[in-house]
């Protein structure tokens, strides 16, 4: 890992990895994991991006809340971090030499597994069984599937650029609760997902941005156009830009259904910040992301 992806894990906003581990955050408090606390003496200073217990003296940063909380040593921890938030890390490796460089992604190794795409059993139930997903859109999203040595199935997920070049893969663990999450290619450009989409856009049409490629194939299931994001700290500024140009030139409208949680809107916040003119859509009350929303339609 080098030190720019160990900065992203570290500018991880604090809160919101506190809640992905379940922890309840309240203005800027929660009750500390780390003793039997009964008063929220856990602070977060957002501005510096730490924790503090006043009472047990445990403090840190991100990466110091999973350890402790998750009781992982520092690179478990990073991993965990990375999968959480779809951050590509480039693999630990030993070598003699104290620099890593890191290759390029070769899609041509790549690019036959999404010629005639393999759904697994697993997949199948995934997709089909419990996200009711629309046959046509996987198809569109050229997703497919595989084994490992260990026997874990995968769902291999490509991105390709605007004018269909595949950039990156990544890699869905199947098994519920295991780890990791995700696996990426060396060199894998996973920002934006589903870009070939804009290149069907109408004037004045509406763009939707998801958290996600889960939250993304629910939007285009529903019959919306739709892009995915991983966080807003991972939009590049060239991407930002394209997607403001797509305003500019074809009236493209953005819009975003937040997962109904506080980092849900502070994503929603993030996002603003870069694309001014998107709208903010409320999920009906018993649905937390849009996924669970499409199937609550689903099934009426």
């Amino acid at each position: 890992m080098d030190r720019l992806e160990l900065q992203k894990l570290r500018e991880l906003p604090i809160e919101g990895v506190a809640e992905r581990l379940g922890l309840t955050v309240k203005t800027h408090k929660c009750l500390c994991p780390f003793h039997d606390d009964h008063h929220a003496s856990m602070s977060f200073k957002v501005s510096k991006n730490t924790f503090r217990c006043f009472v047990c003296g445990a403090s840190g940063g991100p990466i110091d809340l999973v350890m402790r909380y998750l009781r992982k040593d520092f690179r478990e921890a990073t991993r965990w971090l990375a999968d959480e938030n779809n951050i590509i890390l480039t693999e630990y490796k030993s070598q003699p030499s104290a620099i890593i460089h890191q290759t390029s992604f070769d899609a041509s190794r790549y690019e036959r597994f999404f010629e005639r795409p393999w759904l697994l059993p697993e997949a199948r139930r995934f997709l089909f069984d419990e996200r009711r997903l629309d046959p046509r859109v996987i198809a569109w999203c050229r997703l497919t599937s595989w084994k490992d040595k260990q026997g874990i199935p995968w769902l291999q997920i490509p991105y390709y650029d605007r004018e269909g070049k595949l950039i990156g893969i990544q890699n869905r663990n199947l098994i519920p609760g295991a780890l990791p999450r995700f696996r990426f290619p060396q060199g894998a450009q996973c920002t934006i997902y589903n870009l070939p989409v804009l290149n069907l856009l109408k004037p004045g049409d509406t763009l939707f941005i998801t958290e996600g490629c889960s939250d993304c194939w629910a939007m285009l299931s529903a019959g919306h156009k739709a892009i995915a994001i991983p966080s807003a700290t991972l939009l590049k500024r060239k991407d930002a830009e394209l997607l403001e140009t797509l305003s500019l030139k074809l009236g493209t409208k953005f819009g975003m259904f937040p997962d109904r949680d506080e980092p849900g809107e502070r994503l929603f916040l993030q996002l603003k910040e870069v694309l001014p003119r998107l709208v903010h859509y409320q999920l009906p009350p018993g649905n937390k992301d849009f996924s669970e929303y499409y199937l609550s339609l689903r099934q009426k």
